[in-house]
């Protein structure tokens, strides 16, 4: 009797383990890429790894941070030549360049009067460079261009020219977008977003996007 009682148990244990076994090495459904939109046929990336880098222009603040050396740590404007004057660096032009390409350039000019500087550039204000605004035409509240700044987003611009107009078929929006030095369309659902708060369609900009907001067919 005990025998057969050991065995029966011996049994439900192997059977439960094969279960385990099985439901581990079960397939999960496919989900859905984040941060990627169906456009003209193809996948663009839309998070924010694919942001790209911001150009400095006229009219940015600029924060130039020297490690280790506080006196030479400053705050300056680009001027509308498209330089900055900072401590020990008298004319730098930094216009139409990278916050890194600026610092790495200050290090190999400080590298003559301190030793290993280490220097990090930050833009405080954005003047807005004029090819890297955020254009929204069409039937928006108050159609403008908008300077760009990091981690703008659809729902920040939408704010910014007050919603939809009253004929705007906001769920036929459309994102014109330069990737690789082609113009690529994103069809976005404006809509959506303002009235149903979907979330998903808040995707972040980028500079030089266009946002086309057509009127409603009648």
């Amino acid at each position: 009797m005990r025998v057969s009682l050991m065995f029966s148990v011996i049994k439900l244990m192997l059977v439960f383990s094969v279960s385990l076994f099985l439901a581990a090495c079960a397939v999960a459904p496919e989900e859905k890429e984040e941060g990627v939109l169906e456009a003209d046929g193809e996948q663009v990336l839309i998070d924010s790894t694919d942001q790209k880098q911001y150009l400095i222009g006229a009219g940015d603040m600029l924060n130039v941070f020297v490690w280790r050396n506080g006196d030479l740590s400053v705050t300056v404007p680009v001027r509308p030549d498209g330089m900055i004057s900072i401590p020990l660096v008298e004319d730098l032009t930094v216009v139409d360049q990278t916050p890194s390409q600026i610092a790495r350039s200050i290090e190999s000019i400080l590298a003559s009067y301190i030793k290993s500087p280490v220097v990090t550039v930050i833009v405080t204000e954005f003047g807005g460079v004029y090819d890297q605004r955020i254009r929204i035409i069409g039937a928006a509240a108050e159609p403008m261009a908008l300077s760009y700044r990091n981690g703008i987003t659809l729902l920040d611009v939408m704010i910014a020219v007050g919603g939809l107009g009253e004929f705007a078929a906001g769920n036929r929006a459309k994102l014109i977008r330069k990737v690789d030095q082609k113009e690529t369309v994103i069809p976005i659902r404006l809509g959506d977003l303002l009235k149903k708060g979907d979330i998903s369609e808040n995707i972040p900009l980028q500079p030089g996007d266009v946002l086309m907001i057509p009127e409603t067919w009648f």
